[in-house]
């Protein structure tokens, strides 16, 4: 890993990786659903959605060729904290792969007639969503368990506030947000540091340096209890979770290992108790969800509408065990040698390691090369791991969201 800063404060990441023929390469701003208020909320995914309309130099339809017509890809998302816009490319291609990242970020037409056609997109993704009831449910759920803070709020925003978008307000959020300070670029496969450098201060060295984002705040308060949202549907979908620290605390691994024995695959407890044992679901899992200044850790189950309280009181008794007794020494070993090959072999995609990469920088941690991150999970303790157990999985402190028929 090697790291460079611009003198406009873009920071620059790379990985050389002699052993590929590809290469992955991104921009990440800072700015995310997290970063808006209610009344600008989706401007963030909005903005990823218009600078592919067309730049100063491109059409649309030259965009998606650039890449597509050389067999690679362009990609695009939006998270709570960030925007990202990503390539992959054969590395005699990554001049062409940059200029088209740079074109897009920097130099977006933001025009008009192209914001009124995009809305009716978003709006139709918008549509999509509340059709697909195992992704509406945790936009529902976090609406409620954030308790008003802005992690609750959906990353596309809503009819009403995409609706409401004036070209004014993308032109300033551009001009505001995609300033220097708050630029990564990250770049990983067969290249030279310096090169990659000097390439990208030749793209993006113009850029003003600009203001850092606001930063977000802390949730001081979540909610725990139950909730019912009644919808017809062909099974009922419930999401249970409670607040955990942010990315940086330390009990980020435990909580990690824990997710694992406990949802994480076909042997965990919740899969072998509640899909091989009871039958009563065909989706159960165990996820984990880190932000720079709190988390989540809970349980998704979908199930049949009247075996939903049979399946919710089956996963909180095993939320009862979980929190009295924690895991046993051997499942701790299957979990750390589960998340050790899940590294490993996730390591073998350059868009992987690539996102691995950036991610220290955007969280504000020191790089650690994969060993020092492996021997992280190894050090995990099964009292570490019990103490955890008890704070986050007691089963009368959860939140409870059930999307489905009455």
């Amino acid at each position: 890993m090697r790291e460079a800063v611009l003198d406009n404060g873009i920071r620059v990441i790379t990985e050389r990786r002699p052993d590929v023929r590809s290469v992955a390469v991104g921009v990440w701003i800072d700015q995310g659903s997290a970063h808006e208020t209610p009344e600008s909320g989706g401007v963030s995914h909005l903005m990823e959605h218009l600078v592919f309309k067309g730049t100063e130099r491109r059409t649309a339809h030259e965009i998606a060729l650039s890449l597509e017509s050389l067999g690679g890809s362009l990609d695009a998302y939006t998270t709570r904290e960030h925007t990202s816009y990503q390539a992959h490319v054969l590395d005699e291609h990554l001049p062409v792969a940059l200029d088209v990242l740079a074109d897009l970020v920097l130099h977006p037409l933001l025009d008009p007639a192209d914001l009124e056609l995009e809305k009716d997109v978003v709006i139709e993704e918008i549509a999509g969503v509340e059709d697909t009831p195992d992704d509406l449910v945790f936009d529902l759920h976090g609406a409620e368990f954030w308790n008003g803070h802005t992690y609750g709020r959906p990353i596309l925003g809503t009819r009403e506030s995409v609706r409401a978008f004036q070209i004014d307000e993308l032109r300033s959020l551009h001009s505001e947000r995609y300033q220097g300070r708050n630029i990564v670029l990250g770049c990983v496969g067969n290249i030279e540091h310096d090169d990659v450098v000097n390439q990208l201060a030749e793209l993006f060295g113009g850029v003003a340096a600009g203001r850092e984002s606001p930063g977000i705040e802390e949730p001081t308060d979540t909610i725990s209890g139950r909730i019912s949202v009644v919808r017809d549907a062909a099974q009922a979908h419930l999401v249970i979770g409670h607040a955990t620290p942010s990315f940086s605390d330390p009990v980020r691994d435990a909580l990690l290992l824990i997710s694992g024995a406990f949802g994480g695959g076909m042997s965990s407890r919740l899969f072998q108790k509640i899909r091989e044992e009871l039958a009563l679901a065909y989706a159960v899992y165990a996820f984990q969800s880190f932000y720079s200044m709190a988390g989540m850790a809970g349980v998704y189950v979908g199930t049949r509408p009247e075996a939903s309280e049979q399946a919710l009181d089956g996963i909180l008794r095993e939320y009862g065990k979980l929190c009295e007794h924690g895991i046993t020494g051997e499942e701790l070993e299957q979990a750390k040698s589960h998340a050790r090959g899940r590294s490993i072999l996730a390591m073998e995609s350059t868009g992987a390691r690539l996102l691995r990469l950036v991610g220290f920088t955007l969280r504000g941690e020191p790089y650690r090369d994969l060993d020092e991150s492996l021997a992280r999970i190894d050090a995990v303790t099964l009292e570490e791991v019990s103490a955890a157990c008890q704070r986050f999985y007691n089963p009368d402190d959860q939140y409870t969201l059930s999307l489905g028929p009455a």
